[in-house]
């Protein structure tokens, strides 16, 4: 955080202090200057809330499926061969990929980059690492997603993947198409929310409450969200990647049905274009490669475009963590650590950097530092699905034992196995 909301955060805590202290003191006036205050900011919020959006900007990114295609580059959108060969290991690997690298980065999720390389000293580990973290840096009693105990993410302790929503969203990808078909809703995706999700964060926890209230789904993510541009939609890409496995254009359609539940603009786009990547990963050979093919399945002009073409654009020049940090703190400063652009720049850096070396991909992406777990995740899947479950070191995944724990209503646990196989059989077009 740089700049404009710095300042904001520095004055908003000192204001607050300020009142503290007045209305402890029992200071004549006190309880209506804070009255007026607050009167004042709830006004100056809606200001903002009522500033319109730029023409232009609206006109080069709508939310509609048709308009986002007539937006598209010309190019060629039909599926794409997947050697049937190799589907099952790229399959496993993009999953396991997945798996891997969210792991990696949820127990250091939002640290900055010097907490991270202290941390990595006191584990007496590379940085960035090579391995799981030996420690888990938060106090055991701290729970993530209801029911993750911090240590269970470390590498002495760790037995299957522990829970995290970055893996809840596929698990739940994978529940929709399962229970609601391959022409699943919005409609329907929000009856899932409302059936398998005990909670969530930012755009989803808004979406989830308004479909709670009665909201139509297609309304849910549209009153009172300041969020639906963050990253929330960008970490449910994954299972339509995999389902729709070498067809970007499908997955990006199943990823529009889903992200318009709680999101709009780029937010929408961050879910088609990672999905888009991820299926078509699994036919190439290089992880590049699928970045510049999934730009043909979002608008040329929209936000997300652009930032995935600077981002491929600077990678020749980008050696490492410290370099992308660097590159996409001067480009986004001013942005929230949780937005779908600069997560997603992170994101291709660590795929540019690290290439088919899958330790590097994770590794450098983590030590990137904003929404490190969502942003190792996707890199790990798009990584795992080129080179497949074999070029993945053992390392990452013999702790796994065949086992995803979930937060999910009255599911405690996924077997990868079984996932990855009814992936398959999505992919195949046999379900």
């Amino acid at each position: 955080m740089s700049g404009i909301m710095e300042e904001f955060h520095k004055l908003a805590t000192q204001t607050g202090n300020w009142m503290q202290d007045r209305l402890d003191r029992k200071a004549p006036g006190a309880k209506e200057k804070v009255e007026e205050l607050i009167a004042d900011l709830k006004r100056k919020m809606q200001e903002l809330r009522d500033l319109p959006d730029d023409p232009e900007r609206l006109r080069r990114e709508p939310d509609g499926l048709e308009e986002i295609r007539a937006l598209r580059p010309a190019g060629d959108h039909a599926p794409r061969r997947v050697n049937p060969a190799q589907i099952e290991s790229r399959m496993a690997g993009a999953l396991n990929g997945r798996l891997a690298g969210c792991t990696l980065g949820a127990i250091v999720e939002m640290n900055s980059v010097e907490d991270m390389a202290v941390h990595a000293e006191f584990d007496g580990m590379a940085f960035p690492p090579e391995d799981y973290w030996r420690t888990a840096g938060q106090p055991a009693w701290h729970k993530r997603y209801l029911t993750g105990i911090p240590g269970t993410y470390t590498r002495e302790h760790m037995n299957g993947v522990p829970v995290d929503d970055d893996i809840a969203y596929t698990q739940l990808g994978l529940l929709i198409l399962e229970e609601c078909g391959r022409n699943f809703t919005t409609a329907d995706v929000g009856r899932m929310w409302l059936k398998y999700l005990p909670m969530a964060c930012t755009a989803e926890d808004i979406a989830l409450k308004h479909l709670k209230e009665g909201i139509a789904p297609e309304l849910a993510g549209r009153k009172d969200n300041p969020y639906w541009e963050w990253i929330g939609a960008d970490i449910r890409s994954d299972a339509w990647g995999y389902a729709a496995a070498g067809n970007p254009e499908l997955a990006a359609e199943w990823a529009w049905r889903d992200a318009v539940l709680s999101h709009r603009w780029n937010g929408v786009y961050g879910e088609m274009y990672f999905s888009a990547a991820i299926a078509a990963a699994f036919t190439v050979d290089h992880p590049r490669e699928a970045l510049e093919i999934a730009l043909s399945e979002i608008p040329a002009e929209c936000e997300m475009a652009e930032t995935v073409r600077w981002a491929l654009d600077r990678s020749a020049d980008i050696r490492n963590y410290r370099d992308a940090r660097a590159a996409v703190m001067e480009r986004f400063g001013e942005m929230s650590w949780v937005h779908t652009l600069n997560n997603a720049a992170l994101t291709i850096f660590g795929l540019t950097i690290g290439g088919r070396d899958f330790t590097r991909v994770i590794g450098e992406t983590v030590a990137m530092g904003l929404d490190n777990d969502c942003t190792a995740a996707t890199a790990g899947s798009i990584a795992g699905a080129v080179i497949g479950i074999e070029q993945i070191p053992p390392h990452w995944t013999k702790h796994f034992n065949d086992t995803s724990f979930s937060y999910l209503n009255g599911i405690e646990r996924f077997s990868i196995r079984d996932m990855t196989d009814q992936f398959l059989r999505f992919a195949r077009g046999e379900q």
